[in-house]
């Protein structure tokens, strides 16, 4: 087993999250940084993968606003998604070099830990589907990945629908697809899912699955690690 960290915050405002992956992977491309798993939760925000097109929005940056939900343009792969209270977000910053790994076979077992955690919870019937990253319960999405890597150094992650509302996807295509129902596992269940358990079995299954050994880490110390690129980076942290 590899020794990693485990950084697990109740809330991590998204901007600043972003800054301190980004600074976390550039620390690592040039240090010994051991591998870091972020688990968070953010407020409301709509981001926009890469491949992002105008007509992906259904409403206005205005309207959005009104709602209380932010708009950022990001580096990782993908097309819109949303993230917000009640949601699992987990960001790995790995070596990909030292897995060994691809990004389509680094996806896949991102994907596998997902499972792996939702068939915990009952939920058997969470799958794949061929050609469209993340995960699904019949006809419904209920995770979705979306990454960026520079050097090999993996940033952003996965979305896990947990106990949020699911009514801001409708002002937006997820992930670029027209007509796209989502999900949550408090939908999928009839019931609230505990969130200290799901990120102890979300951990559990990423470590088994890339061999890590997670010690928990403190905010305090990731953004130590950062120095000085999270600095650098703080003017242009969604840019």
């Amino acid at each position: 087993m590899i020794p990693a960290h485990l950084l697990d915050v109740e809330h991590l405002p998204y901007v600043q999250g972003t800054r301190l992956m980004r600074g976390l992977a550039e620390k690592k491309t040039l240090t010994t940084l051991p591998d870091i798993l972020i688990l968070a939760e953010h407020e409301p925000v709509i981001t926009l993968g890469r491949r992002s097109r105008a007509e992906d929005l259904l409403v206005t940056r205005q309207a959005l606003e009104e709602q209380g939900i932010a708009l950022y343009p990001v580096e990782r792969g993908g097309l819109a998604t949303y993230h917000g209270p009640g949601q699992l977000v987990a960001y790995p910053v790995f070596d990909l070099k030292r897995l060994r790994l691809g990004v389509a076979r680094f996806v896949s077992r991102l994907e596998e830990a997902i499972l792996a955690t939702l068939w915990d919870f009952d939920l058997q019937s969470a799958t794949r589907r061929a050609g469209f990253p993340g995960v699904w319960i019949g006809e419904e999405k209920i995770a979705s990945i979306g990454l960026a890597v520079r050097r090999e150094i993996s940033f952003h992650g996965l979305a896990l629908n947990v106990n949020l509302g699911l009514a801001p996807f409708d002002l937006f295509h997820p992930c670029g697809l027209t007509g796209v129902r989502m999900t949550s596992m408090a939908r999928a269940l009839g019931r609230e899912v505990i969130k200290a358990r799901l990120k102890q079995r979300l951990a559990y299954h990423c470590a088994h699955i890339f061999n890590l050994e997670f010690t928990p880490w403190s905010l305090t110390e990731a953004w130590e690690a950062t120095r000085p690129y999270a600095a650098k980076n703080a003017e242009t942290a969604l840019a």
